[in-house]
């Protein structure tokens, strides 16, 4: 039965039937279903499967079929067996473990190691579902403050479309994989129709190969899944799940602080047989101390009387050498002083002389440059009848300076002559 069609308003169905050979479709048919007879079978649907008749299941019925010129054939269901369903499933879920044995699969997640503190977990659950919020409670108030690191990759749970939408979710966790130290799938309870999904081959060999630990909360207590078969680990409901791994942490805490308690009173003990071996040992060290304390001052005073003795004595004997130093440093140093009084002497009377000297020779270094520089003066060069040509103020040094019809002055010793350039020769 692909779809049920089921129309809430008249309580009729029109379910469409297809019959599948390796994935494709090689017949179809539509059929009635009426509102009594749909009741009863639903009914029954419930009471033997614990679900009601959905869409996607493989169905034994009875019906009758009638013609009519206009409409053609009708197909009446009148019956559906759920016990046939139920059985159909059954084979699915052990040609399914005949195919993981053969390809030596089937154990292969449980071979996983799982950290001894599984903390950081990948969720694949509805996020609406309840059982995904029972998970996360139970995990996130426990009462001893463990810390979870989780992530929910969401998907179909149940159903033909939940297949590839958890494949598709293991293989995104893949891609993380480093993030994460398990997987958690997490669905609220179900009847065994509804948990079909669960017994696919392909999920099943996702769940089974993966390369980390899968746990499963699918939530049901009978009638386990291949896919909970193949797991790491599989519980009742996703509550155990997360009990599950809070246990391990469990696990873990409770050594240590069991360790923790052992070496506190180990400490302790330790702490006070030392204390007490300390305090005997000071007391020892006591006795000893104050007994060799005694003794060196015995000695102490016995060797301050010798050290004054002998020191008296050394200084009275070393006296007489002091006051022989005295003299002789003392009369060394006036010799020193007179010696030293005479060169000084002479040093003066030489720098007088020299100090003398060098005035004489620099007096007759100026008067040389004086009468030098008065060789040179201007005034006394245009005396001996040389002059000085001006143009604008400056002195003309070339014949180029000056055009025809230039004024220029002509600067002789006792005055100045003003002229107008006529003509200029060169050379």
């Amino acid at each position: 039965m692909n779809k049920l069609n089921h129309y809430s308003h008249s309580g009729h169905c029109y379910p469409e039937l297809v019959e599948k050979f390796e994935g494709k479709v090689i017949a179809q048919i539509k059929s009635n279903l009426w509102r009594d007879d749909y009741n009863n079978i639903n009914r029954n649907f419930i009471r033997t499967l614990k679900e009601p008749l959905k869409d996607g299941i493989k169905i034994l019925f009875l019906a009758k079929i009638s013609f009519d010129p206009v409409y053609g054939i009708s197909l009446q269901i009148i019956d559906i067996d759920p016990s046939f369903t139920l059985g159909d499933l059954e084979k699915e879920k052990q040609e399914t473990i005949e195919k993981l044995n053969a390809e030596k699969i089937f154990s292969l997640n449980k071979t996983r190691k799982l950290p001894l503190l599984p903390k950081r977990i990948a969720i694949i659950s509805v996020e609406t579902s309840k059982g995904y919020a029972d998970f996360l409670k139970v995990l996130e108030e426990n009462s001893w403050n463990y810390k979870f690191f989780h992530y929910l990759f969401p998907s179909l749970l149940q159903g033909e479309k939940a297949i590839p939408g958890i494949i598709t979710q293991l293989k995104r966790i893949e891609k993380v994989i480093h993030h994460f130290d398990v997987v958690a799938i997490i669905r609220g309870g179900g009847g065994d129709v509804g948990l079909s999904c669960y017994n696919d081959f392909e999920l099943s060999k996702a769940i089974a190969t993966f390369p980390i630990p899968i746990i499963t909360g699918i939530g049901h207590a009978t009638n386990e899944t291949v896919s909970e078969m193949v797991s790491y680990q599989n519980a009742i409901t996703p509550t155990k799940i997360a009990e599950f791994l809070i246990q391990k942490f469990h696990n873990f805490s409770v050594p240590v602080e069991r360790a923790k308690d052992l070496i506190i009173d180990k400490s302790k003990r330790i702490l006070s047989e030392e204390k007490t071996r300390v305090q005997s040992e000071a007391k020892l060290f006591r006795s000893v101390t104050e007994t060799i304390i005694l003794k060196n001052r015995n000695e102490v005073e016995n060797a301050k009387k010798l050290i004054s003795q002998h020191s008296q004595f050394m200084l009275k004997t070393n006296i007489g050498y002091v006051n022989y130093y005295n003299d002789q440093v003392f009369k060394s140093s006036i010799f020193k002083l007179k010696q030293n009084a005479l060169i000084l002497e002479q040093l003066k009377v030489n720098l007088q002389i020299q100090t003398t000297n060098t005035f004489k020779q620099d007096r007759l270094n100026i008067n040389n440059l004086e009468r030098n520089l008065l060789i040179l003066d201007p005034i006394n060069i245009l005396k001996r009848g040389f002059s000085i040509t001006l143009h604008n103020g400056k002195a003309v040094k070339d014949i180029s300076e000056v055009s025809e019809g230039d004024l220029i002055e002509t600067k002789v010793f006792n005055g100045k002559i003003s002229s107008i350039v006529k003509n200029k020769n060169n050379g």
